[in-house]
């Protein structure tokens, strides 16, 4: 929302969005109603819920493949063997190095991979990715305008750790997706995204036509 771009679409303006411009920001709360009314709860309580995992599972786009955070090693499998089941065709459940949902350029990261209903789980470390290891302060962010300017600045080609972590897990998202044969190539692919602008270009393109949408009766 920082960055520009409306999160409060109903679900035909995003599906528009990802029609016509091949990427849509789905929002919990306008998409099942249900989440508005645990919101709250779960705040005050403070602490990880079943509500963390039924998210991704829910899905209202129906993804056939998708990379998916749990905060736990011990979640990644467990949710690859219900995403299978479910029918999905390619996934990665990630867990990474010092607690992230993510994979992650600080240590070595978990990965339980979907593919054809076949679940197996592996291992991955930065020098995988052909990345340097950092430190986890190095990926430190801050309030919503700070990590606004983060992403701003590494679309803008800018360099270091935050830019490794963002390749890592978009060339994961490459692989789910068929777009890339390994997680090398996949590094590949998506620094050429950033460096040739498309990248950049394609997020203002969804930042202009989301508010565009917005004012559409």
């Amino acid at each position: 929302e920082t960055l520009g771009i409306n999160i409060e679409l109903p679900p035909a303006k995003v599906a528009r969005c990802v029609d016509e411009v091949g990427i849509g920001f789905l929002y919990a709360p306008l998409l099942h109603t249900a989440m508005k009314h645990v919101m709250a709860a779960r705040r005050e309580m403070g602490i990880r819920t079943v509500f963390n995992m039924l998210g991704p599972l829910t899905n209202p786009a129906g993804a056939n493949a998708q990379v998916i955070g749990v905060y736990s090693p011990a979640l990644t499998e467990p949710l690859a063997r219900v995403l299978a089941e479910l029918g999905t065709i390619r996934a990665f459940v990630v867990h990474g190095a010092d607690g992230l949902d993510e994979i992650s350029n600080t240590g070595e990261s978990q990965i339980s991979e979907v593919r054809e209903g076949v679940v197996r789980s592996f291992r991955v470390r930065p020098e995988d990715f052909g990345m340097s290891r950092a430190a986890i302060g190095d990926l430190q962010g801050g309030d919503r305008a700070e990590n606004a300017q983060i992403i701003w600045h590494i679309l803008g080609g800018g360099d270091g750790p935050k830019r490794d972590i963002v390749l890592m897990n978009a060339a994961a998202a490459l692989v789910v997706g068929g777009k890339a044969r390994d997680l090398k190539e996949g590094v590949g692919l998506a620094a050429h995204s950033i460096d040739s602008g498309a990248a950049q270009r394609k997020l203002e393109t969804l930042i202009e036509f989301s508010q565009k949408l917005a004012h559409e009766k």
